[in-house]
C-alpha cells in the first residue's frame, strides 16, 4: 500500500510535465478518482463522451452550412441598395436640371412679380397713410360738429381719443403724418381749452375765487347766492371736461423744470383744471415777489413763504369739499389739496433757486433764509400733510454749493453759540438746582444748552432728501461734540487743583450728561437709519475693516460710539482724580489712627460702654464731609461710582496699612471692629443697604481677629493641617470650607494665617 501511495504522489507531482492535457486528467480524476471499482463504468462513460462528440460535430456542420447563406444574403442586399442609390442619383440629377430650367424660364416672371408686389406694398402703405389721415380728419370733423352743436363734452372726449392716437404714432417714421396729427390736436386743443378755460374762470369768479381771506370769512360760504347749486354743477361739468384735455395738454405743453443740479424727484404735471385755478395766485405771487416790487426783498423770505401757507390754508376746505369729490367721481387717485400745494411749492422752489445765489455769501441773510425755509417745511408737512416724495425746499438747500454753505454757516453759528454758553456766568449752574425732582442729573446750563443745540441741528436736517446729506450733518454734530469735549477738558485742567470744587463737579456732570444723551440717541430710529446708511457707504468705499462692518450691521456699535468712548474716558479720569484727592485726605487724617496702640487697649469687659477711637475721628469726619459734599455736587450715577471707588480704596488701605501692620490684643481687635462696623460702615449706609459688602477685607479681618481663643486655635490647626496634608488626606475638611463657615470668602488662606499670627491673646501652651 505504501508503494501505491508513493506512485500516486509521483504521478501527481509529474502531472504538469506529462503529455495528457490538464483538463483530461482532471476529468478522469473527477469521474474515476481513487476508486478502482468505478472503472466498471468506463464503458458508459465512453459511450456518453462519444454521443457528445457526435452532437458537437453535427452542430459544427450545421453552422458551417448556414454561414455562407447569410453572407450571400447580405451581399445581395448590398447590391440591391447600390442599384437603388444609383437610380435615386439619376432621378435627382434629372429633377435638378428640370428645376434649373424652370427657374431660368420663370426668372422674367419673378422680376415682373417683384415689381408688382413692391407696388402693392407701396399702395397699401399709402392706403394706410390715407386711412390715418382720414381717421384724423373724421375725428377733426366730429369735433367741429360737436362744437357747432355746443356738445363740448363729446368734443373733449374725441380730442382725448385723438391725443391717444398721437401717442401711439410716436414710434412711426412718418414725420409729416406725425406733424399733421400733432398740429390737428394742437388746433382743437387750443380752441377747446380757451373755451373751457373761459367758462371755468367765469364759474370761479362767481365763487369769488381765489379766496384771499380765511375760510370763515369767505363770501360763498357765508352768504351763498340763490343759484349756488347751478354754479357748483357747472363747476363739476367744466372740471370734468378740462380733465379730458389733460392728455393733449401734456403732449403740447412742456412743464417748466428746474435745473438737474437740484435733483428734484420726478412728478407728473398738475392737472389742467387745477392749473387754471392756480393762475390768479401765480400771477399775484409773481407780481409781489419778482421784479422791483417793495415786497420782493432778500431779507424777508418769510413774506412769500407765509403767503403760500396762507393760500394753502384758505383754499383747503373748498378743495376738500368741492373739488375732491369730482376727482373721486371720475376715478382719479389724485388728492386735490396736495396737487394745489405741490403747484404752489413749485413757485417757492423757483423763487429760492433765483434768490439763493444772491445771498449765498451773506451769513446773516442766508441763515435767516434757512431758518424761515425750515419753519415753512415744518408747517407744510405737519399742518397740510405734504408728502416727502414731492419736490420740496430741502431739495434746493441740498444743491452742492448751497448745502456746503449751509454746513459752514451752521458750524460757524454753533461754535459762536458754544463760546457764548461757556463764557456765560451761569454756564456751570443748573437751571433746575432748586427743583429736586427735575435736577437728578445736576446738568450745568452750558451742557444742556449744547445738547439742545445738537437737537435743534438734528431737527433742521432730518428732512433732507438723501442719506448722504444727512450723514454730512451727522459728521458736523460729531465735530461739535468733540470740540465741546476738548473745551470741557481745557476748563477741567484749569480746575485740576480744586478737583472737589463746584466747577470741576459741574464739568463732570456735563460730561456724564452728554454721554448719556448720546447713548439714548443711538437707539433712536432716525440715527439707526443713519447707521444703516453709513454702513452701506463704508461697505462701498472699503474704508473700514470687516469687523467694524460686522459690528455696525449687528447694531453692536452706534454712530456715536467714538464720541461716547472719549467722554467715558474723560469721565473716568475725572472721577479717579476726585477719588484720589479724597483718598489722600483720608490717609492724612488716618495717620494717628494708624499709630493706635492696638496691642495694649483694654478689653471690652473692662469698658462700661464701647466708644469710637479718638484717633479715628479725623478720618471718619473727613470721609463724611467729602461724601456729603460730593453727594450734593455730583449726579446720582456719578456719585455712586465715586463712593464705590473710594470705598474700595479705603478698604484696602485700612486692611493693608493698619490691620496687617499691627498686632492686636483682645481689646484692640474689639475696638477695631467697633470702629469699623459701628462708625465706618454706617457712613455708607445712606447709599446702599449693606455697606459692609464694600469693605470685605476689613469685615473679614475683624471676624478673624475677634474669634474666641478656642475657635481661633481650631481654625489655625485646620489651616495648618490643610496646607501640610492637602495631598495626603483629601478627606480632611478643607480650609476654604472652614473659612466660609466663619463668613470669610474674600481673604486667601495665607492672609488668614497672617491675621491669626497678628493676634496677641493666645494662651500660653508651654511651647
Amino acid at each position: 500500500m505504501a508503494s501505491v501511495a508513493v506512485r500516486k504522489k509521483e504521478a501527481t507531482r509529474d502531472l504538469d510535465h506529462c503529455d495528457i492535457p490538464y483538463y483530461v486528467s482532471e476529468f478522469v480524476e473527477r469521474e474515476v478518482g481513487n476508486d478502482y471499482d468505478s472503472l466498471r463504468n468506463l464503458d458508459n462513460l465512453i459511450d456518453k463522451l462519444s454521443e457528445n462528440k457526435k452532437q458537437l460535430e453535427e452542430q459544427v456542420l450545421t453552422v458551417s452550412s448556414e454561414v455562407p447563406k447569410r453572407i450571400q444574403n447580405a451581399l445581395k442586399n448590398a447590391e440591391d441598395s447600390k442599384k437603388s442609390l444609383s437610380r435615386l442619383l439619376e432621378e435627382e440629377t434629372l429633377l435638378s436640371d428640370s428645376i434649373n430650367a424652370h427657374l431660368l424660364k420663370a426668372q422674367p416672371w419673378m422680376e415682373d412679380l417683384d415689381v408688382l408686389i413692391s407696388q402693392v406694398e407701396e399702395i397699401e402703405r399709402h392706403l394706410a397713410y390715407l386711412k390715418w389721415i382720414s381717421r384724423i380728419e373724421e375725428l377733426s370733423d366730429s369735433i367741429q360738429q360737436y362744437l357747432m352743436t355746443n356738445n363740448v363734452p363729446e368734443a373733449a372726449s374725441t380730442l382725448a381719443f385723438m391725443a391717444e392716437l398721437d401717442i401711439k404714432l410716436q414710434e412711426s417714421s412718418c414725420s409729416h403724418l406725425l406733424e399733421f396729427v400733432r398740429s390737428t390736436v394742437k388746433f382743437w386743443h387750443k380752441i377747446l381749452k380757451d373755451k373751457l378755460t373761459s367758462d371755468f374762470e367765469e364759474v370761479l369768479t362767481q365763487l369769488r375765487w381765489p379766496f384771499v381771506g380765511p375760510p370763515q370769512s369767505q363770501a360763498f360760504g357765508l352768504a351763498a347766492p340763490a343759484n349756488t347749486p347751478d354754479v357748483y354743477s357747472n363747476l363739476e361739468m367744466l372740471f370734468c371736461q378740462l380733465l379730458k384735455l389733460q392728455t393733449s395738454d401734456e403732449l403740447l405743453t412742456k412743464p417748466k423744470q428746474l435745473p438737474e443740479k437740484y435733483s428734484l424727484p420726478p412728478s407728473p404735471p398738475i392737472v389742467l383744471p387745477i392749473q387754471i385755478m392756480l393762475n390768479p395766485l401765480q400771477k399775484r405771487f409773481k407780481y409781489h415777489f419778482t421784479g422791483n416790487k417793495q415786497t420782493n426783498v432778500l431779507n424777508k423770505p418769510e413774506w412769500y413763504l407765509t403767503q403760500v401757507l396762507m393760500w394753502i390754508g384758505n383754499h383747503a376746505k373748498f378743495l376738500d369739499d368741492k373739488i375732491q369729490p369730482i376727482l373721486d367721481k371720475v376715478g382719479s387717485s389724485l388728492n386735490a389739496g396736495l396737487e394745489f400745494s405741490r403747484a404752489l411749492v413749485m413757485l417757492i422752489l423757483e423763487k429760492l433757486a433765483a434768490d439763493i445765489p444772491c445771498l449765498l455769501y451773506d451769513d446773516t441773510l442766508f441763515c435767516h433764509l434757512v431758518d424761515e425755509v425750515l419753519l415753512f417745511e415744518r408747517e407744510l408737512y405737519s399742518v397740510h400733510g405734504y408728502l416727502s416724495s414731492f419736490p420740496s425746499c430741502m431739495h434746493i438747500l441740498s444743491e452742492e454749493s448751497c448745502f456746503q454753505r449751509w454746513l459752514t454757516v451752521e458750524k460757524k453759528f454753533a461754535l459762536q453759540k458754544m463760546d457764548s454758553m461757556l463764557s456765560s456766568e451761569a454756564a456751570w449752574i443748573s437751571q433746575y438746582k432748586d427743583i429736586t425732582d427735575v435736577d437728578e442729573m445736576k446738568v450745568p446750563d452750558c451742557a444742556e444748552t449744547f445738547m439742545t443745540l445738537l437737537l435743534v441741528i438734528t431737527d433742521r436736517y432730518k428732512n433732507l432728501p438723501t442719506a448722504s446729506r444727512k450723514l454730512q450733518f451727522l459728521g458736523l454734530q460729531k465735530e461739535l461734540v468733540d470740540d465741546f469735549r476738548i473745551r470741557l477738558t481745557q476748563v477741567m485742567k484749569e480746575e485740576t487743583r480744586a478737583s472737589l470744587g463746584f466747577r470741576y463737579c459741574a464739568i463732570l456732570n456735563a460730561v456724564n450728561y452728554i454721554a448719556t444723551v448720546l447713548a439714548d440717541w443711538a437707539d433712536n430710529v432716525f440715527f439707526l437709519q443713519l447707521q444703516q446708511a453709513e454702513l452701506e457707504v463704508r461697505a462701498e468705499s472699503d474704508a473700514v475693516s470687516q469687523l467694524q462692518l460686522g459690528q455696525l450691521a449687528s447694531m453692536e456699535s452706534s454712530v456715536f460710539d467714538e464720541m461716547i468712548n472719549l467722554l467715558e474716558r474723560l469721565k473716568h479720569d475725572m472721577l479717579t482724580r476726585q477719588v484720589d484727592h479724597v483718598f489722600r485726605e483720608v490717609k492724612d487724617a488716618a495717620k494717628l489712627y494708624k499709630k493706635e496702640r492696638w496691642l495694649s487697649l483694654p478689653s471690652q469687659a473692662e469698658q462700661a460702654v464701647m466708644s469710637l477711637s479718638s484717633t479715628a475721628c479725623p478720618m471718619l469726619q473727613t470721609l463724611r464731609d467729602r461724601l456729603l459734599q460730593l453727594e450734593q455736587q455730583l449726579c446720582h450715577s456719578l456719585f455712586k461710582i465715586f463712593w464705590q471707588m473710594l470705598a474700595e480704596k479705603v478698604d484696602l488701605y485700612i486692611y493693608q496699612e493698619i490691620i496687617m501692620a499691627n498686632h492686636f490684643n483682645e481689646g484692640g481687635a474689639a475696638q477695631l471692629q467697633f470702629d469699623m462696623s459701628r462708625n465706618l460702615f454706617p457712613l455708607f449706609s445712606h447709599y446702599c443697604k449693606r455697606p459692609e459688602n464694600y469693605f470685605k477685607h476689613i469685615k473679614e479681618a475683624c471676624i478673624i481677629l475677634n474669634l474666641n481663643v478656642g475657635s481661633a486655635l481650631l481654625l489655625k490647626d485646620v489651616l495648618q493641617s490643610a496646607s501640610e496634608n492637602e495631598t495626603l488626606n483629601p478627606s480632611q475638611p478643607s480650609a476654604t470650607a472652614a473659612l466660609n463657615e466663619l463668613g470669610v470668602y474674600k481673604l486667601a488662606q495665607k492672609d488668614v494665617e497672617i491675621l491669626l499670627n497678628l493676634r496677641a491673646n493666645w494662651p500660653n501652651t508651654g511651647k
